[in-house]
């Protein structure tokens, strides 16, 4: 009888071992110049088939350690950064500067120590507010792959500006056009702009806790005329040159002056939910549905901007 036994318990560790690996998100580090390291997600909107896998982020290995930017969506994920900076430096991990408060730039915070997770004070603050309905919300939408994954606040404030961290000269920016506190990484010696959710390529800006579409408009023009060589943005591929920026102002308008027309026509939200999205922007992932979303966060704002303006013309 202790064969069919080893035999039972062999089939179960192998099935909880396929399982463990099933929830894995294999990820794979690509060094888009000297000591800077960019890990690529999915363009796509948060599903159990990418684990939450929707960002990009990044790490530095400098001459004395390693700066981290964002930690991804979940524990697991941050503990499989970890495990992938560690394969290529035994340097430690001095600094881990995390962007903004959505959930999927830092719900990896616990595969770090505290005292090493850097923010502005706004994020902490919007992190704090807002981190257990994140929470509730990725639990629901991703399942087990947020297994044991909760919110941990950064214990550092960032100060904005240049500076020397682990033998690295970078420069950090704040900024608050995407969702109110924006940091902004430029790696001066690669040339490298980690410019997170400020810039989105390639997929539909997401725009819940915008203070407003004109604020990010301005501040991509701020972005745009830093001397950076590559675009790292929050979503999409990283590229050589300035081709997202083009593509966010091209977006940002056309949704800033639709949602304006819109309101001044006295159009109902489902309407502008279904207007037609210019073929322009058919190359763009989840267009559509990030319309949607943008109606239902921003809309309200234009109607009543759009009724001050009649009433002050009556």
């Amino acid at each position: 009888m202790r064969y069919p036994i080893l035999l039972f318990t062999g089939l179960v560790f192998g099935c909880l071992e396929a399982l463990a690996d099933g929830y894995r998100y294999h990820l794979e580090p690509v060094e888009i110049a000297q000591g800077v390291w960019v890990i690529e997600g999915s363009t796509e909107d948060f599903s159990r088939g990418n684990g939450g896998n929707i960002v990009n982020t990044a790490f530095i290995i400098g001459e004395q350690g390693v700066i981290v930017f964002d930690t991804g969506p979940s524990r697991r994920y941050g503990e499989e950064l970890r495990e992938v900076i560690a394969s290529l430096t035994e340097l430690p991990i001095t600094h881990v500067f995390l962007s903004h408060h959505h959930p999927d730039h830092v719900f990896g915070n616990q595969a770090f120590e505290p005292q090493r997770l850097h923010a502005l004070d706004d994020t902490i603050t919007l992190l704090k507010a807002q981190g257990d309905d994140f929470a509730e919300n990725l639990y629901r939408a991703l399942g087990d792959w947020m297994r044991g994954s909760e919110v941990v606040l950064p214990t550092q404030r960032v100060t904005p500006g240049r500076m020397t961290v682990g033998g690295r000269d970078i420069e950090l920016i704040a900024m608050s056009g995407h969702s109110g506190a924006d940091l902004v990484l430029m790696d001066h010696a690669s040339g490298v702009l980690l410019a997170a959710d400020m810039v989105f390529y390639q997929r539909a800006p997401t725009t819940p806790h915008t203070p407003g579409l004109d604020i990010w408009r301005e501040e991509l023009y701020e972005l745009e005329a830093l001397d950076f060589r590559y675009l790292v943005p929050g979503h999409g591929p990283v590229v050589e040159g300035t081709a997202p920026f083009e593509q966010m102002h091209d977006y940002l308008g056309w949704l800033d002056d639709t949602l304006r027309e819109a309101a001044r026509q006295g159009l109902t939200a489902s309407e502008v939910m279904a207007l037609l999205i210019p073929e322009r922007f058919d190359e763009i992932a989840v267009a559509r549905h990030e319309l949607i979303r943008s109606v239902s966060h921003l809309y309200g704002r234009y109607e009543r901007e759009a009724l001050a303006l009649i009433s002050e013309g009556g």
